[in-house]
């Protein structure tokens, strides 16, 4: 479910300039996270996510995200943008994979041990993030929603979805920005 809200001034800060680094981005997010009016203002849906598409600096790609509780994104990759999300209210979880896999030509991998990360994000704590990310974010909680803002540069060409069992990743879906906007 998408909605419109206006933007906040931490929204629409810096939108002309050099191409946004990953510190850019994270610092974008820090600080309209701290839009304290702007994340109340996120209509919250209890049983589907809810998003609002903000200004991001640089000319990125920038969303701010509702989770109700037990909802997450699959696993996936943002392809060739890098990117940063904070945990505004709420908490979330990260789950990703510290490799780097092929970029195209396969649709199933076998993943050695150890690549496994998993990153709590409380309210107030984010991260970066660079090309081809392998993740899932997840509100493990059971009554309570989430609230994250996200930057992405350059503006998503394209999202990867896969399923995962056990060590095995198959890439599933190729998303492209019409079939999310």
């Amino acid at each position: 479910m998408s909605h419109s809200l206006p933007a906040s001034p931490a929204a629409t800060a810096g939108a002309v300039g050099p191409a946004p680094t990953q510190a850019d981005l994270l610092d974008f997010v820090r600080r309209t996270a701290a839009d304290t009016e702007l994340i109340a203002s996120l209509p919250l849906d209890p049983e589907g996510r809810t998003w609002v598409r903000l200004k991001g600096p640089g000319g990125s790609e920038a969303w701010l995200i509702g989770w109700p509780p037990g909802t997450g994104t699959g696993w996936h990759d943002h392809a060739d943008s890098v990117g940063a999300f904070l945990t505004a209210s709420g908490d979330l979880t990260e789950y990703s994979l510290a490799a780097r896999l092929p970029t195209d030509g396969w649709k199933t991998l076998e993943l050695t041990e150890g690549v496994d990360r998993e990153r709590r994000l409380p309210a107030g704590k984010g991260r970066s993030f660079g090309r081809h990310h392998v993740h899932e974010v997840l509100n493990a909680s059971p009554d309570r929603h989430a609230i994250s803002v996200h930057a992405y540069y350059p503006p998503l060409p394209r999202i990867r979805r896969y399923s995962r069992t056990g060590q095995m990743l198959r890439l599933e879906q190729v998303e492209r920005p019409e079939d999310w906007q």
